[in-house]
């Protein structure tokens, strides 16, 4: 049968829909207009008054969050120009200066990214963390209170520029290494006490930077694990404090090679208790209790106006929080959007608004989360496979040679990775496996209802979404890592078979995420395979297989259409052992001949044939149902067609591994074609 690759989640650069992939190379009309807006308000950058370069600042923020502005603010170099503020003496002016360069950075897309770091945006925003922290070190002279607090919005801005551009671009990863920022991150995750938002962008950056960075290691001593592991002691109960800690179980997973083996083991079951407790909360259940807190402190204000004001009206920079989680999760990776926040007084940075506390707890919930299950996925998968990416591929003979004559040494690449027993162990002690279960299944109806009628509340849906393809990944990675009975023994799995068969086509809008569609049709991919392996009896309907046969012909995405076409293999496999199944199999027999025949994709093609080779070697009612089909005429009158498009688009068009498999396919064709002809002579 095909194969599958565990999955690793891996941070995705910025990509946000709707934008140029190449927005640094844009033209407008505008760019052309010397009166513009953007010449305009670069010009008052330069202003004698702290007042107007606020202003001019703040108004650039709200600006690029718009994609057919940013151009115009490049082409009059407006990163070198708002570089310096960040220096400039007025803190209200540092302040708004990081807003905008955090908004350019969020909304320009990864070139945009590539080009601040090469005109040097890193050198004054690492002399403003380092200053910034000195001011509210607990070590230094003291302040005074306003303009500590101001200190830290200042940092928080920072800090989550420097998020966005290490999360874009390897270069500012490697220039965060060489200017030794790990610190100002520490220093600022040790603000928790006093300022749990600066705490949680640090932690989120650290997430970052720490991910397959073998140079920072060097940098990595006990002091750092010190800060971290404080952080997973901490005993608070709110949602951000979970999100804090379990950012930190992430930075420690990072980070783990720094570790001694005496050391591991214990790290190891810390990380699998925050992300345990992270789990086990119930969303589907404290969304709409927050939300209740919510409404009912609300309806306390004095005056209708200030509640006005508190649901109604969002900063200017919200738009680009929510973009900055949505590109972050677009491959997706990273994807992933982890939410930050983000404050300012003057509402012109990417927040939520400073009095919906309630909504921050949410969100923090969910990110929480979201990112326990990043972390899990990662656990489960090898670092052995490079990080390209590559389609679903199958093969039925890896023993075979390659089309260019080599032998598959890439097999690895397909091997499922069974965790170290210790690891292993530790995860099933913390019921991990179970609660990853759970979160695969749908979101609260009741939380989705409410926040749908909540405009304030309404952009969660997504994180509710993110969190459940979060999980459907993570399962894909456990059913390959964990034995049958930590899964819950035969009956178990039978149920979860189901469970996400009615997932798959569960409403109209389903078929429409790609996204959710990848992560469901894999995990059940693996889990068929699994039962079938373990000859545990699938219970697949026949109008669910159909609908396979209709994803596997009308889905867009490839990966999507190889999944439905391996589990119509698996299932039809397990049929053809079964009595009168025959009208079924030669269902799924002429749907799999369609598509073999028709779709543009030889890797498509490739998997449907090697489902029909599956579905067909043995048993009595193959035997019955492929004649029925005329299969083996048709398999011969296909074959030629097949080879020459091998020939004539492979190299081309397929990646080295995909040629080896469907060389492969070639091969077992011509086999499984003589197989047949041995039967009829019978």
């Amino acid at each position: 049968m095909g194969k599958t690759k565990n999955n690793k989640f891996k941070r995705p650069s910025f990509s946000p829909d709707g934008l140029s992939a190449t927005p640094a190379k844009q033209t407008v009309e505008e760019s052309e207009d010397e009166d513009s807006p953007a010449a305009e308000l670069l010009d008052q950058l330069q202003s004698p008054s702290a007042d107007v370069r606020e202003y001019a600042c703040a108004s650039i923020s709200r600006a690029v969050q718009h994609s057919q502005t940013i151009p115009g603010f490049l082409q009059r170099d407006a990163v070198r120009k708002i570089g310096p503020l960040l220096l400039d003496r007025s803190l209200a002016v540092r302040e708004t200066a990081a807003g905008a360069l955090r908004n350019l950075s969020a909304c320009g897309g990864p070139e945009v990214c590539e080009d601040m770091v090469r005109q040097d945006a890193l050198t004054p925003l690492s002399a403003l963390l380092r200053e910034c922290c000195a001011v509210f070190d607990v070590s230094s002279s003291p302040t005074v209170k306003g303009q500590k607090h101001t200190a830290e919005d200042v940092t928080n801005e920072a800090v989550n520029l420097l998020w966005n551009l290490c999360e874009s671009t390897s270069t500012a990863v490697s220039v965060f290494n060489k200017t030794g920022l790990l610190d100002v991150l520490l220093h600022c995750l040790q603000r928790h006490p006093q300022n749990m938002e600066l705490a949680i962008s640090a932690a989120h950056c650290l997430h970052t930077v720490t991910e397959e960075n073998t140079e920072l290691m060097r940098s990595v001593n006990a002091a750092v694990f010190g800060v971290l592991e404080n952080i997973l002691s901490t005993t608070h109960t709110s949602m951000e404090y979970t999100l804090l800690r379990t950012l930190a179980a992430g930075s420690l997973w990072n980070l783990k090679s720094g570790l001694s083996s005496a050391q591991q083991s214990q790290t190891l079951t810390a990380l699998a208790t925050t992300l345990s407790h992270s789990l086990s909360l119930d969303s589907g259940e404290l969304i709409p209790e927050l939300w209740r807190a919510e409404s009912a402190r609300l309806s306390k204000e004095t005056t209708s106006a200030a509640e006005s004001d508190h649901t109604d009206e969002r900063p200017a920079g919200h738009k680009a929080e929510e973009m900055e989680e949505d590109v972050r999760d677009e491959k997706m990776n990273g994807r992933k959007p982890n939410g930050r926040m983000s404050k300012t007084k003057n509402d012109i940075s990417d927040l939520l608004p400073r009095d919906r506390l309630e909504l921050q707890e949410a969100k923090a919930l969910l990110s929480a989360q979201q990112t326990s299950l990043e972390i899990i996925v990662n656990m489960c998968c090898s670092d052995e496979p490079s990080d390209d990416e590559w389609d679903e591929m199958s093969s039925s003979d890896e023993s075979e040679m390659c089309a260019d004559g080599m032998s598959d040494t890439n097999s690895s690449l397909f091997s499922p990775l069974f965790l170290s027993a210790e690891l292993h162990t530790i995860l099933l002690n913390h019921n991990i496996p179970q609660q990853v279960l759970k979160k695969a299944e749908f979101p609260s109806a009741a939380a989705l209802e409410l926040c749908s009628k909540d405009p304030t509340w309404k952009y969660l849906l997504k994180k509710m979404q993110r969190v459940q393809c979060r999980a459907l990944t993570c399962l894909h990675n456990i059913l390959s890592s964990m034995d049958t009975e930590s899964l819950g023994g035969a009956s178990g799995l039978q149920a979860v078979a189901q469970h996400l068969s009615s997932l798959v086509f569960s409403s109209a809008e389903a078929l429409k995420d790609e996204e959710f569609l990848e992560a469901v049709t894999s995990a059940l991919r693996s889990l068929l395979q699994i039962m079938a392996t373990k000859n545990i009896p699938q219970c697949m309907t026949p109008n669910q297989l159909m609908s396979f046969c209709e994803a596997a012909t009308s889905c867009e995405l490839v990966s999507v259409r190889v999944n439905a076409l391996a589990i119509l293999g698996i299932t039809g496999s397990s049929l053809a052992k079964e009595k009168n199944t025959a009208d079924t199999l030669q269902l799924t027999g002429n749907a799999l001949l369609n598509i073999a025949m028709k779709d543009s994709n030889l890797v498509v093609c490739g998997e449907a044939l090697d489902a029909l080779f599956d579905v067909f070697a043995d048993g009595d009612e193959a035997e019955k149902a492929g004649k029925n089909i005329n299969l083996l005429s048709s398999l011969k009158a296909l074959q030629p067609g097949f080879r020459a498009k091998l020939r004539k688009e492979g190299k081309g068009k397929y990646s080295p591994d995909q040629l080896c498999v469907l060389d492969n396919i070639r091969i077992n064709l011509k086999r499984f074609i003589s197989y047949m002809e041995s039967l009829q002579r019978k």
